[in-house]
């Protein structure tokens, strides 16, 4: 099958593979998963650490202590609080993660962006109604 003929859901899933995969490398330089990190950029926000990583553990064999523990031992976590430690790491790793999110959107306008994000959104919808 030739790209041009290949559906949404086959680019989704490719993506969503490539994005992963792209992610755990850059992290694994710093000795962390996607889900640490995802943990860490939750512990600076409003939810709970369990209730951001909540839809990325349903189905998967990780628990939530599976990756907060090893945060918790480097001293950059305690409870769902950040150590200054943590915020320090937090900072060097948004830096980092930031930059691998313009190298995935490189060459794509924000207006592609935005327009590709407003498609997606209502494509769940209406699969979710």
């Amino acid at each position: 099958m030739s790209d041009d003929n290949k559906p949404i859901g086959w680019w989704l899933k490719e993506l969503d593979r490539l994005l992963e995969s792209s992610f755990e490398q850059l992290l694994a330089a710093d000795g962390l998963t996607r889900r640490q990190w995802q943990a860490l950029n939750a512990a600076a926000g409003p939810k709970p650490i369990a209730a951001a990583l909540a839809p990325f553990l349903v189905g998967n064999r990780e628990t939530l202590t599976a990756v907060t523990d090893p945060l918790t031992e480097r001293g950059w976590l305690t409870g769902d609080e950040l150590t200054p430690s943590g915020h320090a790491a937090l900072t060097e790793l948004t830096a980092k993660v930031q930059e691998q999110r313009r190298l995935v959107a490189a060459g794509i306008s924000d207006e592609e962006y935005a327009a590709t994000i407003d498609v997606l959104r209502r494509m769940t919808r209406n699969l979710s109604a």
